[in-house]
């Protein structure tokens, strides 16, 4: 019942077809994407001329975590990833990040939107000379869609909130066909979802590809982001080290989908789900809003795979903010280095952005739960770097000042190596069908789910692993859709 739809449309795919010759477009395959050695060599070294940002269909592949870090020209190596040190984190775990500033628009959610894309492209039900393709989003996933939607000659709609940062829609302003601005922040979820049903009956020519339900990005974070985790810890596990686990924010459930494919691999090993104190939807079924940008709330996605998250974790929101002034600053930096944080460290920290900053506090505290030691490693992603929120270091200098050593040090003791174990819960069995079941209020009486289907992601044992296993297919619809192409 979770398949991806891979029924194909001859006529509309036979348009598809002509359009991305016309535009000179190859498709990658979730093969290269894993492993760039995949990739043909011609593609590379027209991509040695090519910046990362840059509208070119050829930084298609370039949708890897593996792309070489410089904005320009770069090649493919290993996984990009660091290791925070305990000076840093104030626990003794190894605590290592995937690094998604190195993608095309500075984050990783580039990939999701490839992920539910590129499958409706090549069956044929997208078709790009006739449809728009519409992206729902509280941020980093709406300009990855219309940045794929641009490379692959297709009518984009970004929809986000008005309340994110002013870089993701000056940048979306040159990218997307239109933008649309909902009321709220990242937490006015639902305002999104009643703006695409909008458009839904407006009789416009569109498909909505919903992050929050679409299992392409489930899948897309499943197989590369999981692959990509499991590399890094086939490099860094010394003699007696062991893999705990992974904290993200659930934010559209697709990142945490790298959980579920570690969790095979090391069945002991934990996934925590995190969320902002401000908001605890999972942790208390709570409401409200947040300053955490990106990470989406109010609601279960359709995408959570509940049954399989063994923790939620709350941040507070102030922690976050606070902790970029820290991590950003000149004093903040100064003080890191005071405090012992290796100077190659200090000079990293702008690759976290906000749900970076967060998604790292939450691995501190389920190291802190769980009382790890030096050979325990957990691992999480930075999802987006401080590139697109410098403008809010602005706002805050302009509302608090200049950022002092005092402050530098009360950030540091409060909401770095302060984190503790509060505002955090290990899930029994019946916790995790409350968080599922919160899944019925959004998608059964608002957005078009069946009870049936609720039903069986909680009590199907293949509902999960049906949609895993479709890869070998997706990726043979691509090669063929590349081979009628031609070129």
């Amino acid at each position: 019942m979770t398949k991806i739809d891979l029924t194909v449309h001859p006529d509309r795919r036979a348009r598809a077809i002509q359009r991305v010759r016309e535009r000179n477009i190859i498709i990658p395959t979730f093969a290269q994407m894993k492993d760039p050695g995949k990739i043909p060599a011609r593609i590379k070294e027209q991509l040695s001329t090519i910046g990362l940002w840059d509208v070119n269909p050829r930084n298609l592949f370039r949708i890897t975590w593996k792309n070489q870090p410089t904005p320009k020209g770069g090649g493919f190596g290993g996984v990009n990833y660091m290791e925070l040190p305990s000076s840093l984190t104030g626990v003794p775990a190894r605590i290592i990040v995937l690094v998604g500033k190195w993608f095309p628009t500075g984050a990783h959610k580039v990939g999701a939107a490839f992920g539910c894309l590129v499958p409706r492209l090549v069956t044929g039900q997208f078709d790009p000379t006739t449809q728009k393709a519409v992206w729902p989003s509280t941020g980093n996933y709406c300009r990855g869609g219309a940045y794929d939607s641009t490379l692959l000659a297709c009518e984009s709609i970004a929809i986000l909130p008005e309340g994110m940062s002013q870089e993701r829609f000056d940048w979306l302003s040159k990218i997307a066909g239109e933008t649309i601005k909902t009321p709220g922040s990242e937490s006015n979820v639902k305002e999104i979802f009643d703006k695409c049903w909008e458009l839904r009956k407006s009789g416009q020519d569109l498909m909505i590809f919903n992050q929050f339900d679409e299992f392409g990005n489930y899948l897309w974070h499943y197989e590369i982001t999981g692959h990509a985790m499991e590399e890094v810890l086939q490099q860094v596990m010394r003699p007696g080290d062991e893999y705990r686990g992974m904290a993200s924010a659930t934010g559209s459930a697709g990142t945490i989908a790298s959980g579920d494919y570690l969790k095979q691999l090391f069945p002991a090993s934990k996934i925590c789900a995190s969320e902002a104190l401000q908001c605890p939807t999972l942790l208390e079924n709570g409401f409200g809003a947040h300053r955490i940008e990106g990470i989406g709330d109010k609601h279960v996605p359709w995408i959570h795979n509940s049954k399989n998250t063994d923790m939620v974790v709350a941040i507070d929101d102030n922690a976050v903010v606070n902790l970029s002034r820290l991590f950003n600053e000149p004093a903040g930096r100064a003080y890191l280095a005071k405090k012992g944080v290796p100077e190659a460290v200090v000079a990293s920290l702008d690759l976290m952005g906000f749900s970076s900053i967060s998604n790292v506090l939450s691995a501190i505290k389920m190291a802190k739960y769980y009382e790890l030691g030096e050979q325990d490693i957990l691992l999480t992603v930075l999802t987006d770097s401080m590139e697109l929120y410098e403008s809010r270091l602005v706002e805050m200098h302009q509302e608090y000042g200049q950022y002092t050593e005092i402050d530098a040090a009360t950030d540091f003791a409060r909401y770095l190596h302060g984190q503790s174990t509060d505002n955090m819960a290990e899930l029994t069995y019946t916790d995790r069908r409350r968080v599922h079941n919160l899944k019925y209020y959004t998608w059964v009486e608002q957005q078009g789910k069946t009870y049936e289907e609720i039903l069986a992601q909680w009590h199907e044992r293949d509902y999960w692993t049906d949609v895993q296993k479709q890869i070998p297919e997706m990726d043979a619809l691509i090669e063929e859709f590349n081979r009628e192409v031609g070129l």
